[in-house]
């Protein structure tokens, strides 16, 4: 198949995504919500008139509740960001806000949602999601050993996962240097949804990797072809087309998803779709790819 005779090329498009990433989040790191950070974010919805976002942060200034992000989302929402908020700011914060102008004049925007979180909280938050991240690549890696303990030759069932670790670190890096730069340049934070995607992302693109290993089992098992390379090649032409099919179904359901989803979820949507196309390219390109790479290197250390 043509993934394995142009390796090269899908390797060398992988390393200049990932040196991209890497300097990035270098340069700009992640822009981290008010679940990592501590603080309180609220979302009010403007039925009618919606004020100008300097307008609202104009009308907040004698709380003196400090730096206030306002951001404007979809057709009538605002989304306020800011330190953390007793019951009583958060009461005389909805009284101050602008109100909408309509048939009622004068009537006050609904709100939609309200979240304060201390620092402390935060920073707990962000520690077990890590420590949730390392697991699950630790769990994934150990199942992928076993699952294929029975494949020996020509590569080793250790092999397989050290590989799929390769994968899945391809397809974090990727979509959190795209995010690192979008909060750079656009404002997007990282917040607990953030994490959930992460780890999402690394069930879907672990089960794509393992539906194309599995095939690679089982042609070696029927001896379709001496060479590894063409046992791999075979594999992948039997399992792109589904692969990709429902990779795309995905994707699909997602862009749909951060254009005319509420606010709250336009991020994650983002982030799921920028890491199940990374999971999908990975376990096409890059998994198998480099097990045929591996074997060509093993065989030639023993003839040597």
């Amino acid at each position: 198949m043509f993934v394995v005779k142009y390796k090269n090329l899908f390797f060398l498009l992988s390393l200049i995504l990932i040196l991209g990433s890497v300097w990035s989040f270098w340069n700009y790191g992640l822009k981290l919500g008010t679940d990592f950070t501590g603080g309180s974010i609220l979302e009010v919805n403007y039925a009618t008139a919606r004020p100008s976002a300097d307008v609202v942060r104009a009308s907040l200034e004698k709380l003196n509740l400090g730096p206030v992000a306002v951001q404007l989302a979809g057709d009538s929402d605002v989304i306020l960001r800011m330190r953390a908020l007793t019951e009583e700011e958060h009461q005389a914060l909805l009284k101050t806000l602008p109100v909408q102008v309509s048939a009622a004049a004068g009537s006050a925007p609904v709100e939609k949602r309200f979240s304060s979180i201390g620092p402390s909280v935060g920073q707990e938050l962000a520690k077990r999601g890590l420590i949730a991240i390392a697991l699950v690549v630790v769990l994934i890696i150990l199942f992928i050993a076993l699952a294929f303990r029975g494949v020996s030759r020509p590569v080793s069932s250790w092999k397989y996962g050290i590989v799929a670790l390769i994968a899945l670190l391809h397809d974090i890096i990727i979509p959190v240097g795209v995010f690192s730069y979008l909060g750079h340049t656009q404002g997007i934070e990282a917040d607990a949804l953030f994490l959930t995607g992460l780890l999402t992302i690394l069930g879907l693109s672990i089960h794509d990797t393992i539906v194309v290993f599995d095939r690679i089992r089982e042609n070696l098992k029927k001896k379709v072809s001496p060479h590894f390379a063409e046992v791999v090649g075979q594999s992948l032409s039997e399992t792109f087309t589904r692969s990709l099919n429902t990779s795309l179904t995905i994707i699909f359901v997602l862009i749909v998803l951060y254009i005319y989803g509420a606010a709250a979820t336009q991020n994650f949507a983002l982030l799921m779709a920028i890491g199940v196309a990374v999971g999908t390219y990975s376990s096409i390109f890059i998994a198998s790819p480099l097990l045929v790479v591996w074997e060509k290197w093993s065989r030639k250390n023993i003839k040597s």
